[in-house]
């Protein structure tokens, strides 16, 4: 588990999900997906389950999707190294 940092917490807030009334706004933890497998082993009710299965998914996903874009990522990194 880690804490997001200050600077990429304002891209995690959506005017739908987060109130824009005042109130303090704390710095929240996420996990990895090692964190998320642990969680999962830990957990064990259904709700708990389904979750955890969800979240490792999107995980996947992402993964692939990484993989399938590797040039076009390649290319984002040498246009913001220029």
């Amino acid at each position: 588990m880690f804490q997001i940092t200050s600077g990429e917490f304002p891209h995690l807030t959506s005017q739908f999900a987060i109130s824009s009334g005042g109130g303090t706004r704390k710095i929240p933890f996420a996990l990895t997906e090692q964190g998320v497998a642990m969680l999962f082993s830990v957990l064990r009710s259904e709700r708990a389950i389904q979750v955890n299965i969800q979240i490792v998914r999107v995980y996947t996903k992402m993964r692939q999707l990484i993989v399938d874009n590797k040039d076009l990522w390649l290319k984002i990194e040498k246009i913001e190294q220029d």
